[in-house]
């Protein structure tokens, strides 16, 4: 009986890890040499011509995209809250001057009525009287 052999025949892996190797110098080189994140990203798409790299690069952009559009619209939210909590008192505000306008109106009214059948009266008497 054969005894199979312990050696895989692989693929040459060798030179795909050369090729990972100096890849991985490059995007290292890549930060040290230009911290602007901008520029890198646009070399680095142009560079991998839109492999996983690219879309690891894009992934967290995005996620950035996304976190600033959240706390953007929490900002907005809050302000409007906000704004929608100050009009309420300010109408309460004046619903409540509002109220007291018409309470003392009542009350002059009221007087008014009084002096108004107190007129009436004496004129009643004066013209009794005649």
């Amino acid at each position: 009986m054969e005894r199979p052999s312990l050696e895989f025949k692989l693929p040459d892996t060798h030179e795909e890890g050369k090729l990972y190797v100096v890849d991985s110098l490059n995007n290292l080189n890549k930060l040290n040499v230009c911290p602007a994140e901008s520029q890198c990203s646009l070399d680095e798409e142009d560079n991998t011509g839109g492999t996983g790299e690219s879309m690891a690069g894009s992934h967290a952009s995005n996620q950035r995209l996304f976190l600033v559009t959240f706390v953007l619209t929490l900002t907005v939210s809050l302000a409007l809250v906000s704004f929608v909590i100050f009009l309420i008192f300010q109408t309460r505000n004046e619903v409540d001057q509002i109220s007291s306008r018409l309470l003392s109106e009542k009350k002059n009214i009221e007087e008014l009525k009084k002096l108004n059948n107190i007129i009436l009266k004496h004129l009643n008497q004066s013209r009794i009287k005649e």
